[in-house]
């Protein structure tokens, strides 16, 4: 039995009898009973409440396939191959084993929680279990390596886009691949090259995290929002959003792969987080004001030698202080 079983039956925060879960799940007393302990350990809030049962205290936001792919039209999906997960070590990399293994249509990974979710550079990244969306993607697009400029910067309009139809104003992106809201990093993109480029054919890995219930992190060294933080009463649903955020993401695909990164350029303009602010480079090299993206992508720093642009692989901007 395992404990999202439990945790499903116990989300409409009634009290439930040992009997009559017992009953449903197909055990006895005593494994229900080592299960509420199981999942209290998972950080489920369980309230055992005595002659009667047990109770969920805190409401649960639990990923089921079968909801995301209903709320898809059709023709997404059934171009998909959907794994959602309990917990893996990274869903770009559960993406890289399918890939591998031969899998059929756009594969998406979602887990609960990841054990070693990674970000850009490869820093860590915080995936806590039920809290927040970690998906990923298998892109496959033609041509060369120049196809993909820009690439980054058109997930983050598509997760802006998704957003904002779901009711939430303001969304920031700052460069190259972060998603911000006025008091913090909302989310962030890491998109990564699979294998080598074999007869004009290029396979990326697309991955997408986005604070959702997320309210304590207390090892992360930096501003950071949520979507419950933001808007609280919206009642965020983990499976509407990513059924949303696929959606999304396949059109804006496509209209990539079509007609390049110009068609997202204005649509990423209208949100740079770093327009007209004085920035710096790490290391302290390069250091003026922001004057958003050219067609490629890269960011355009002016300082005192006029306006530089900055790839996205060569060095990463800030704020100056």
């Amino acid at each position: 039995m395992k404990t999202k079983v439990l945790v499903s039956l116990l989300s409409d925060g009634q009290v439930h009898s040992g009997e009559r879960l017992a009953e449903e799940l197909g055990v006895s007393r005593t494994a229900v009973w080592k299960q509420v302990r199981r999942a209290a350990a998972e950080g489920f809030e369980i309230e055992t409440v005595r002659g009667r049962g047990y109770k969920l205290v805190t409401p649960v936001d639990l990923l089921d396939a079968g909801v995301i792919l209903d709320g898809l039209v059709e023709s997404a999906r059934n171009s998909i191959c959907l794994t959602v997960l309990d917990e893996v070590d990274s869903t770009n990399t559960e993406i890289l084993r399918q890939i591998s293994d031969g899998v059929s249509g756009v594969p998406v990974a979602i887990a609960d929680c990841q054990t070693m979710g990674r970000g850009r550079r490869g820093r860590p990244w915080r995936s806590p279990r039920g809290e927040n969306l970690y998906l990923s993607a298998g892109l496959t697009f033609h041509g060369d390596f120049s196809v993909l400029d820009g690439l980054s910067l058109v997930l983050g309009v598509a997760v802006a886009e998704t957003l904002e139809e779901l009711g939430l104003p303001g969304v920031r992106l700052k460069w190259p691949n972060d998603i911000f809201m006025p008091d913090g990093k909302l989310g962030g993109i890491l998109v990564e090259l699979q294998g080598e480029l074999q007869e004009g054919v290029i396979r990326v890995i697309a991955g997408i995290g986005i604070n959702v219930h997320m309210s304590c992190a207390d090892d992360v060294d930096q501003a950071w929002s949520s979507l419950d933080r933001v808007s609280t009463q919206a009642g965020w649903s983990r499976n509407r959003i990513a059924s949303a955020l696929i959606g999304t993401l396949l059109h804006s695909a496509d209209i990539f792969a079509q007609k390049g990164f110009g068609a997202f350029q204005d649509a990423w303009q209208s949100r740079d987080l770093f327009n007209g602010q004085q920035l710096i480079a790490k290391g302290g090299e390069l250091a003026g004001v922001g004057r958003g993206i050219d067609g490629q992508g890269n960011y355009l720093v002016e300082g005192e030698s006029g306006v530089v642009p900055v790839r996205a692989g060569e060095i990463s901007l800030r704020v100056a202080r």
